[in-house]
């Protein structure tokens, strides 16, 4: 792995070489690897390592990056000159902000922390495993074998990945700011097939400990073995059962309008609904990298702390995030006096971009009794127990009306029962609606889907939930 030293000695190079007024530099990189199986069997077993460093100059208002993955003399001098050239012939932009220095990016500055307005940041777990980053072919094998052992008791067909990997972010500026994260992550995906159904289980975590490949193997099978023999009823609304992956793909389409910038470009669905009663009053979310369950780097692609912010308080949109320019033009706009707090949160993109910023720490916040997704389904007279969803495209970005497909694990529920499998619907609902109409949720868990990153989500029972067709499967 590249260390911290090693980083701050090629900053140092980099730095010598260049003459640009700021410097910054990210690197990134490590090394992963993945064992891929189907039809029962592993077919591909794959291992890459890269480190690369991404060096952003400025020229009085000016700025671009290039980057390399060579850390050479000679590379470096040409990353640092291509990135100098292009910063060159940039248009100057005015609202460019200089590259923060430690006590700013550390927090020490930032109003909302002064005037209390931000929540002390926690200390940071680690999101570092030994366990996971000395995993082994042989270990992921093993593994697989017996998620494939599952699917042959049960007559099934097994299919899916076991990967593994180690990497890096730092953030180095020529303002003397330093940021180093290491993290791990292991990820197993199933899909377990029979002739007519299917089933699917998916688990994330920094430590592999954490994931439990026969248990998760066990739910895919019993999934696609219970779904067998699907039968059709007609599209329409019904009463859903969400499990958390399902609740994960349709949620992940909001978060990318809680920035501060989105707002300003009028394409947030939170343009004129900041401060509103939103959702129903069931609905608390935080945006925590702190969170035990959650995983990521501590700061943005600034390198500016990441805050722990509430986003929605029972119902109510509560506030934004904000990269360091996005606070600084919220606070001349028109829009200052809708979006309540505006602060400098840790949550912008590496410069140059146009996103600006985005909540990447999700989670959910259930106070109080909970229910078991078999106790929703207790309490469910008539419904549909839904699996996950994919192939989830944006209809109408301002209600937020999304479509998309259930997929390996679609259920008729009648009299509080699990009654047998069902053929796939397309749906057509609008997230504020289902947002709106959550009748019951459980404890959140972390979640892996195929439409967004892992969140901290609970499973929920909506109502009205719109089926606007079936599919053939």
């Amino acid at each position: 792995m590249l260390t911290r030293d090693q980083a701050g000695d090629i900053f140092s190079r980099i730095r010598k070489y260049a003459t640009a007024d700021e410097v910054e530099c990210l690197f990134y990189g490590g090394h992963s690897s993945l064992t891929r199986f189907a039809n029962n069997t592993i077919h591909q077993n794959v291992a890459e390592q890269n480190f690369g460093v991404s060096v952003r100059t400025v020229f009085g208002g000016r700025t671009a990056r290039a980057t390399t993955n060579s850390f050479d003399d000679e590379s470096l001098r040409a990353v640092v000159r291509a990135s100098e050239d292009l910063a060159r012939v940039q248009e100057p932009d005015a609202d460019l902000l200089p590259v923060p220095d430690f006590t700013e990016a550390s927090g020490k500055l930032l109003d909302g922390r002064a005037q209390g307005h931000l929540p002390a940041t926690p200390p940071r777990p680690s999101r570092h495993f030994t366990e996971t980053a000395s995993l082994t072919p042989i270990e992921r094998a093993e593994a697989v074998g017996k998620m494939v052992s599952i699917a042959q008791e049960r007559k099934l067909v097994a299919a899916g990945i076991f990967s593994s990997s180690e990497t890096l972010e730092g953030v180095i500026n020529s303002r003397g700011l330093s940021q180093w994260h290491t993290q791990t992550s292991a990820e197993i995906s199933v899909t377990m097939l029979a002739d007519d159904s299917s089933g699917w289980q998916k688990a994330n975590s920094p430590n592999v400990e954490n994931l439990d490949p026969e248990k998760i193997a066990s739910i895919a099978a019993e999934k696609a073995t219970q779904s067998r023999g699907p039968r059709e009823i007609p599209p329409g609304k019904y009463t859903v059962v969400l499990e958390p992956a399902a609740v994960l793909d349709m949620v992940g389409f909001a978060f990318s309008d809680f920035g501060g910038l989105a707002i300003l470009d009028q394409r947030s669905f939170l343009n004129n609904r900041v401060g509103t009663p939103l959702f129903a009053e069931k609905i608390t979310i935080w945006d925590d990298v702190g969170h035990p369950l959650q995983s990521g780097s501590p700061f943005d692609g600034e390198g500016v702390e990441r805050q722990r912010v509430q986003l929605v308080e029972k119902g109510v949109i509560k506030r934004l995030v904000y990269a360091r320019a996005s606070a600084a033009k919220m606070k001349k706009s028109d829009h200052a006096a809708k979006v309540g707090s505006i602060e400098v949160t840790g949550h912008g993109f590496p410069l140059p971009n146009e996103i600006g910023e985005a909540p990447m720490n999700i989670v959910f916040e259930v106070p109080g009794k909970t229910k078991s997704v078999e106790e929703m389904i207790a309490s469910t007279e008539r419904g549909i127990l839904v699996t996950r969803l994919w192939y989830i495209r944006e209809v109408d970005p301002y209600e937020k009306i999304l479509t998309g497909m259930t997929r390996d694990g679609t259920f008729l529920i009648e009299d509080g029962k699990r009654v047998c499998g069902l053929r796939n619907f397309r749906f057509n609902q609008s997230l504020i609606d289902m947002l709106s109409q959550v009748d019951e949720m459980n404890t959140p868990v972390r979640t892996s889907g195929e439409e967004s990153f892992d969140m901290v989500v609970p499973a929920m029972k909506v109502r009205d939930f719109n089926f606007t067709e079936v599919t053939k499967f």
